[in-house]
């Protein structure tokens, strides 16, 4: 089944430049806090007491390679806000591991991927952890499906996998435990991502994966049974309002592969 989303195509917001994260960050100290927000601290976090072994040791080794670029990388970055798309669902599932349905414990098949946020808060001139923040993500499988959704192709409903949310730790961090996404007309690979809070803030994007890795992924089965993708990253016109900002750098661990996302969210 092919699910098309066809309001899926609006970017909204925009790439805030360096100058413009060091003018909200305030001038003279904003350099310094940028340096000194690093991610060090996610190394040792840990991931919610949910997901498996095999989580853990592959949210661990992203966690380390974003550790390992601290000094080059300062993790309190601004990126851009995109379009959340028609098939946001807020199913209430607090969970790590988001690969199953959670009805019949059926395992979405694909490349495992390890998925970290480091999320910090700007507020005034000051960079912070962000500590407490509902961290949503959701996206199709392998063959370019999304659970508890109705299409012209098809429907799904009731079905919730590829789905959840964690809640960020004292040090901002937020680990899942998904696959590799597929893809389906229109759109390049992509996951979306929400960052919220109980008393209002809200932010939505997109990440994108690197084209040359996904036709990696996507020589294996289940992807390759769906055949070629028709839409690359600078084919995507939500790419172009800001995707090269929201790359994810996934590396190989093992079978499957890890990242960490830093982000920063202005609060005031």
């Amino acid at each position: 089944m092919t699910i098309r989303l066809p309001d899926d195509d609006a970017p909204v917001g925009r790439v805030l430049t360096r100058r413009e994260v060091l003018s909200l960050l305030g001038a003279g100290t904003g350099a310094a806090l940028l340096a000194a927000c690093v991610p060090g601290a996610l190394s040792s976090s840990s991931p919610s007491s949910s997901a498996s072994a095999a989580s853990a040791s592959a949210l661990a080794s992203a966690t380390a390679s974003a550790s390992g670029q601290a000094a080059a990388v300062p993790s309190c970055i601004v990126r851009p806000e995109l379009t959340e798309g028609p098939y946001y669902v807020d199913e209430e599932l607090n969970r790590s591991d988001i690969r199953s349905d959670p009805t019949t414990g059926d395992v979405r098949p694909g490349a495992t991927l390890a998925l970290a946020f480091a999320v910090s808060r700007i507020n005034g001139a000051s960079c912070t952890a962000f500590d407490g923040a509902t961290v949503d993500v959701w996206h199709c499988d392998a063959l370019g499906v999304y659970s508890d959704v109705q299409d012209p192709s098809g429907s799904t409903l009731g079905q919730k996998f590829l789905r959840g949310y964690q809640v960020t730790d004292a040090s901002g961090a937020a680990a899942f435990m998904t696959i590799y996404p597929g893809w389906y007309r229109g759109r390049a690979v992509h996951i979306h991502f929400k960052v919220r809070t109980d008393d209002g803030l809200e932010f939505t994007s997109q990440l994108f994966l690197d084209d040359s890795l996904t036709d990696t992924v996507h020589q294996r089965d289940p992807y390759a049974s769906k055949g070629q993708r028709d839409t690359r990253n600078a084919d995507d016109s939500i790419f172009r309002g800001g995707g090269d900002q929201l790359l994810l750098d996934a590396r190989q661990d093992g079978d499957g592969y890890a990242a960490t996302f830093e982000i920063g969210i202005q609060v005031a």
